[in-house]
């Protein structure tokens, strides 16, 4: 791994300055494996000097898509900051680019959610005329059909769709499987994407990494989470939403316009791949003045 001798030092600095418990230790470690994995892999930053405050903004979305908790993400926000710090002091980087980063006081608001006009033009954005186009159609109609995580979809094999049934096996958190419809275009942009474009991508030179993954770069390597995040960020820059559009705003976007259509919040809860409906709950809201016209229309006394 990348920064791995950085990242020794500071552990053996917190074990030896900060008197924390060995519970602590690990927890810090784990953050910041995961946070230099991230820089390293899918920012593909080698040198603690190129790391900017707005990798660490992006790295902080993937933990808000992650559905962890506040006190969690503000423990990873804290074993960041103070992983700079230190990488100053011991002059390793010229600056704490983390120095900006606030703790969260309290649970952030629900990111802006997509209205399905504005979906539909950032799905309409690729140009589907080449191969590239059609394989960015296909994530993004993916990403809104089935409301799958962009760490889920950059690991969605072929073996996981099961057109003949419209389902995809979707694997998420803890290796966990869930079955999610794909509906009809997605499962058209999918299989037009599988059979003309895909078979273009594959490289003999990578079959063990990339063989059985869906979605290639046009090297024949499986696209990285950052690779998702740049078409969609591309997308809707180029259909001109101007709100913050990012991977996890389309899972965001199906679980809220399925509510909104009168489904049922279990079955939200299954496709979202949720372990607790408290969850489902928070992360989804709907308009009072729907709640207000559901209970008008199907209580019996309203």
């Amino acid at each position: 791994m990348h920064f791995q001798q950085e990242l020794q030092r500071y552990i053996q600095f917190v074990k030896l300055e900060k008197s924390l418990s060995e519970n602590s230790v690990v927890s810090y470690k784990n953050d910041l494996e995961r946070y230099l994995r991230f820089v390293a892999n899918d920012l593909q930053i080698s040198d603690l000097g190129g790391i900017e405050l707005r990798h660490i903004e992006n790295y902080l979305e993937e933990l808000t898509a992650m559905d962890l908790s506040v006190s969690s993400i503000a423990r990873n926000i804290s074993s960041i900051r103070g992983f700079h710090e230190f990488a100053v002091v011991e002059g390793m980087a010229e600056a704490n680019p983390a120095e900006l980063v606030d703790l969260p006081k309290k649970a952030k608001n629900l990111p802006d959610v997509l209205n399905p006009d504005e979906v539909s033009a950032i799905i309409d954005i690729p140009n589907k005329e080449t191969d590239a186009g059609i394989r960015n159609a296909a994530i993004l109609e993916t990403l809104y059909a089935t409301g799958m995580r962009v760490s889920e979809l950059t690991s969605l094999e072929l073996d996981n769709l099961i057109f003949e049934i419209g389902f995809i096996r979707v694997v998420g958190k803890g290796n966990k499987e869930r079955l999610v419809p794909v509906g009809e275009m997605a499962q058209s942009a999918l299989e037009h994407y599988i059979e003309v474009v895909r078979p273009k991508f594959q490289s003999d030179k990578k079959p063990q990494k990339a063989e059985n993954k869906v979605f290639l770069s046009q090297r024949g390597n499986p696209l990285s989470r950052m690779s998702i995040w740049n078409i969609v960020n591309d997308a809707a820059e180029r259909a001109g939403i101007e709100k913050n559009v990012y991977p996890h705003i389309f899972r965001h976007s199906f679980a809220t316009h399925l509510l909104e259509g009168g489904a049922d919040l279990r079955a939200v809860q299954e496709m979202l791949g949720h372990a607790s409906i408290n969850t489902t709950e928070i992360y989804t809201h709907v308009d009072r003045s729907l709640l207000h016209q559901v209970h008008k229309e199907f209580h019996p006394r309203a």
